[in-house]
C-alpha cells in the first residue's frame, strides 16, 4: 500500500497540516497572488466605467478603452491561473488528508481484537471509516481554501475600501460581523444535528448490511415485509436527521449575505454625495463604481465566511467521533518463522468482560507433532478456548509457547506463532488460488490434495483461478471449509487452532483429510475442536469441557474417568452424530 505523509500525532488536527507543509506552501504562494489579484477586478471595473463616461464626453477614444480591456484581460488571466494552481494544491491537500486519516484509522481497526470490534455497531464503524473521515477532511479542505478565498480576500477588500473613504467604510462594515455572530450562535445546533445525522447514518448502514447478509433467511421465514418496514423506518429517520443537519448549512447563507448587503443603502447615499462633491471626500465615477463593486464582493465573501463556520462546526462532529481511533500503531516487524516448541497451559481461565468465567483451571502441555482434540456440549467454551490462543479473548493464567507468554508477544510475533481456522473461514471475494496462497509463491496442488478438493476444482471453468464471490458464496459449505483449511495448511505455524474444520464433511473425506493433516502438521501442535468424536481415539490428548470445568487426558483415560465423554462417544459410535 502506498503510504502517505508521516503524521506524528494523528489525534491532533495540527499534525495533518504539518505533514503537508510543502503543499500548503504552494497553496500560500498561489493563494496570495490570487486574492491580492482580486483587487484588480473592482479597480478595472471602475476605470472602465470612467473611460466609458469620458468617451461619451469626447475626452477619450475607442483605443483607450481597447488598451484598458487588453490589460484587464491579461491581469485576470494571471489571477485565474493562480486560482487554478491554488485549487489544484488545495484539492491535493484534501486528498492527502483523507488518505492519511483512512490509513491511520484502518491501521487502528485491524489491530483491534474481534471482541472490541463486535462491541461497536458495524454500521457506525463503516460510517466512521468512510463518511466521518470524508466530512472531516472536507472541512479541513474548506478551511484551507477559505483562509485565502475569504480571509485574505476580506482583508484586501477592507483595505481597499478604507483607501477610498474611511468614514463610509466604518459605517459599511458594521453589518457583516453580525452574520459571523449568528453563525457562531448556531454552533451548538449545527453540531447537535450533525451528530444525530451521523448516528442515524450508522444505523442505516447496519440495517443495510443486515438486509443483504440475511436476505435468504428473511425470505425463507417470510419476514421480508417486516424487515422492509423496519428498513423504511431507518430510511425515514436518516432522511429527517440529514435534512435537519443540512438545513442550517444550506439555507442560512442567503440570510448572511442579506445582512451583509444591508450596508449598500449607506454606500449609495454617502457615495453619491462624494461624487457630487459635498461628501466626506471627492469621488469620480470610477471611484464610486470601484467602491460598490468592492463592497459587493466583500459581502459575498462575508456570507461564505459565516457558511464556513458552520461547515467547520459540522466537521468537528465527525472529528470527535473518529478521534479515539486516530492512533499510530507500532511499525510492523519483519516477519520470521518461529521454530516448533513446547506449549504449556497453566490454570487457564477465560470470561466475557465482567461475567463469570466460561471455564477455568485448564492445564496441559504439548510438544510438536501432537494433535489435541477439544470437545464438549454446546456453549461450553470450545470456540472461546481457541480464540484465547489468539489473545482475542482476555484470559487469566498462562499460555506459554517456548517459554514466552502469548499475550506478551507483538501482533506480528503472535501471527507467526499461531495459525487459526474458525467456524467461518472468512473467504475473500477472490480466486481460489489467492484465497489459499494469499500472495505466497508456492505450489498450490499439495494443499488442494490434502483437503480432497483438487478434483472438484479441476472441473470448475477456470480451475484454481475461479472467482468464488463474497465469502465464497459460489461454493458449497463443504468446499468453503476445505478452502479455509487449505489456506491454513499453506501457511504453517508451530501452533494450529482448527475450530470444527470437518463439520460439513462426510466421514470418509474427514478421515482422509485427517491423515493428510497428520503428515503436513507433523512439526506443529494442532488443537482440533470438534463435536464429532470418532477420530478422537487417534489423537494424543483430549480436552473435555463441561459446566465451566475441564478434564485432560488420552481418549482411553477419559473413557474410564469421564462418563459424559464416554456416553457421547458411545452415542456417536452407535450411529448418531451431534452436529454443531
Amino acid at each position: 500500500m502506498k503510504k502517505g505523509s508521516v503524521v506524528n500525532q494523528p489525534d491532533k488536527l495540527s499534525s495533518y497540516f504539518k505533514a503537508e507543509w510543502s503543499i500548503l506552501a504552494a497553496v500560500t504562494v498561489t493563494g496570495i497572488i490570487y486574492n491580492i489579484g482580486l483587487l484588480a477586478g473592482p479597480w478595472f471595473e471602475g476605470q472602465l466605467a470612467q473611460c466609458l463616461f469620458d468617451i461619451f464626453g469626447r475626452k477619450k477614444g475607442f483605443s483607450d478603452m481597447l488598451h484598458l480591456v487588453i490589460v484587464y484581460v491579461a491581469v485576470i488571466a494571471v489571477v485565474q491561473f493562480a486560482r487554478y494552481l491554488k485549487r489544484f494544491y488545495v484539492r491535493r491537500f484534501g486528498n492527502h488528508i483523507n488518505r492519511n486519516m483512512k490509513q491511520i484509522l484502518y491501521g487502528t481497526l485491524i489491530h483491534h481484537s474481534k471482541t472490541e470490534l463486535e462491541s461497536e455497531n458495524i454500521g457506525n464503524i463503516i460510517t466512521k471509516a468512510i463518511s466521518d473521515v470524508d466530512a472531516c477532511s472536507e472541512g479541513m479542505r474548506k478551511f484551507t481554501t477559505e483562509v485565502f478565498d475569504t480571509g485574505i480576500a476580506l482583508a484586501s477588500y477592507i483595505l481597499l475600501l478604507f483607501t477610498y473613504d474611511w468614514r463610509l467604510s466604518m459605517i459599511s462594515l458594521i453589518f457583516p460581523p453580525i452574520s459571523y455572530y449568528i453563525a457562531e450562535r448556531l454552533k451548538v445546533v449545527v453540531q447537535r444535528s450533525g451528530a444525530a445525522a451521523q448516528e442515524s447514518r450508522g444505523c442505516l448502514n447496519s440495517a443495510t448490511l443486515d438486509r443483504v447478509s440475511n436476505a435468504l433467511t428473511y425470505r425463507v421465514f417470510g419476514c421480508e415485509a417486516q424487515r422492509n418496514y423496519s428498513y423504511e423506518e431507518h430510511l425515514k429517520d436518516y432522511e429527517k436527521s440529514a435534512v435537519k443537519a443540512n438545513i442550517w448549512v444550506a439555507a442560512i447563507p442567503p440570510l448572511y449575505q442579506m445582512i451583509s448587503m444591508f450596508s449598500i443603502l449607506f454606500i449609495i447615499y454617502f457615495g453619491s454625495r462624494n461624487v457630487l462633491g459635498n461628501g466626506w471626500t471627492s469621488w469620480n465615477i470610477a471611484a464610486f463604481t470601484t467602491y460598490i463593486s468592492c463592497f459587493t464582493k466583500l459581502s459575498v465573501k462575508s456570507s461564505k465566511a459565516a457558511k464556513l463556520f458552520n461547515a467547520v462546526q459540522k466537521a468537528e462532529v465527525s472529528w470527535k467521533r473518529i478521534k479515539p481511533l486516530m492512533k499510530n500503531v507500532a511499525e510492523e516487524e519483519d516477519t520470521c518463522s518461529v521454530a516448533p516448541d513446547t506449549l504449556e497451559v497453566q490454570d487457564l481461565e477465560v470470561s466475557y468482560l465482567e461475567n463469570e468465567p466460561i471455564f477455568s483451571g485448564l492445564s496441559f502441555t504439548s510438544k510438536p507433532g501432537e494433535i489435541i482434540g477439544v470437545t464438549g456440549p454446546v456453549a461450553c467454551g470450545k470456540t472461546t478456548l481457541g480464540q484465547a490462543f489468539l489473545c482475542e479473548r482476555p484470559y487469566h493464567g498462562s499460555i506459554r509457547f517456548g517459554k514466552r507468554e502469548l499475550s506478551k508477544l507483538s501482533d506480528v510475533q503472535r501471527s507467526e506463532t499461531v495459525g487459526y481456522l474458525g467456524h467461518n473461514p472468512e473467504l475473500l471475494s477472490e480466486t481460489i488460488r489467492n484465497n489459499i496462497l494469499l500472495g505466497k509463491n508456492t505450489d498450490i496442488q499439495p494443499f488442494l490434495k490434502a483437503v480432497c478438493i483438487e478434483e472438484e476444482i479441476s472441473k470448475m471453468p477456470d480451475g484454481i483461478d475461479t472467482l468464488i464471490g463474497n465469502g465464497g458464496i459460489r461454493l458449497s459449505g463443504g468446499q468453503q471449509a476445505r478452502i479455509g483449511l487449505a489456506r491454513t495448511l499453506a501457511h504453517p505455524r508451530p501452533l494450529l487452532i482448527l475450530d470444527d474444520p470437518f463439520s460439513a464433511l462426510d466421514k470418509h473425506t474427514e478421515l482422509e483429510i485427517f491423515q493428510h493433516l497428520q503428515e503436513l502438521a507433523k512439526n506443529s501442535i494442532v488443537i482440533l475442536i470438534s463435536h464429532r468424536l470418532y477420530l478422537f481415539p487417534q489423537m494424543d490428548k483430549i480436552i473435555w469441557m463441561e459446566n465451566g470445568r475441564t478434564s485432560v487426558g488420552t481418549h482411553k483415560e477419559l473413557m474410564n474417568r469421564c462418563s459424559a465423554y464416554a456416553d457421547l462417544y458411545h452415542l456417536q459410535e452407535g450411529g448418531v452424530e451431534h452436529e454443531q
